[in-house]
């Protein structure tokens, strides 16, 4: 069978590494520090919150870079707060805006007023001039129940874009397939997810080390460090640094070069996937 390295015009044996920023737009810290790792070229992808208040910030600082569309149903941080593109009332909480959490998505939400939203926020990126690369999920909410997954390759397909695709130890996790059925679709998505989220600092390097053949999306949520960000993010702000500081680091480099990794976008993925 023709791999997907191979489909993209690689050898077989080829370690080709997507580099993507979640959180684009979620605020001004957030696009400053995605748009330097990606102006750096440390970074080849970030995908916009689109509902977030500075997402069209994001949308320009980011050009360098590809660009896709971090479906947003949550709004985590306690004091601050967004409101889904649609309006409507399932979507949000007593608040009256976001829930914070994905049970509460899970709970509450119309299927209908999910999939309107989620095509809103592809919809409104694009008439914002950004030529959307891909589609991944906020939290994971729209992968993590076979409902929403289903709603998710679904707008992939429509819109003919790959998205991020989670392993078979998370399908077996959460009790659904979504790899099988994305490629019955005809949707593109990377082999192989790295999630870093809240691992100690020399994790990257161990699993660049580890780095198998085809192609492997790894995310990271880089902030810059500051009152805006403690201001806003409560629990993680350390997290967030730590990332922008592990990718500015000299060994950030070193490693992709010792895994012998290329680094790409999701631009050829949906390129490929187009063509097909």
């Amino acid at each position: 069978m023709t791999t997907l390295a191979e489909r993209l015009g690689y050898g077989p044996d080829e370690k080709l590494l997507i580099v993507n920023c979640d959180d684009l737009g979620s605020s001004a810290s957030a696009n400053r520090a995605i748009a330097d790792v990606v102006d750096r070229g440390l970074a080849t992808s970030a995908t916009l919150m689109v509902p977030c208040p500075w997402a069209l910030d994001g949308a320009a600082r980011a050009r360098n870079g590809g660009i896709g569309v971090h479906l947003t149903l949550t709004c985590e941080y306690p004091a601050y707060r967004w409101r889904s593109l649609t309006n409507a009332a399932s979507l949000h909480d007593e608040t009256g805006y976001m829930p914070a959490t994905i049970q509460a998505v899970w709970d509450n939400a119309d299927l209908a007023d999910v999939r309107a939203e989620c095509r809103a926020q592809i919809e409104q990126a694009h008439a914002w001039g950004v030529d959307v690369t891909h589609l991944d999920a906020h939290m994971g909410t729209m992968q993590l129940d076979p409902r929403y997954s289903a709603i998710f390759l679904e707008l992939a397909a429509e819109h003919r874009l790959p998205v991020r695709m989670f392993g078979t130890r998370v399908e077996e996790t959460f009790g659904f397939a979504a790899r099988q059925p994305a490629s019955d679709a005809g949707v593109v998505y990377p082999d192989h997810t790295i999630d870093i989220w809240a691992r100690s600092r020399g994790a990257f390097a161990e699993r660049m080390a580890r780095l198998k053949p085809g192609v492997t999306e790894v995310f990271f949520h880089p902030v810059e460090d500051g009152p805006e960000l403690r201001g806003y993010d409560l629990r993680e702000p350390d997290i967030r640094v730590g990332d922008y500081a592990e990718m500015l680091s000299p060994g950030y480099r070193e490693a992709i070069e010792a895994a012998g990794a290329r680094l790409i976008s999701f631009a050829p993925l949906r390129d490929l996937m187009r063509a097909a």
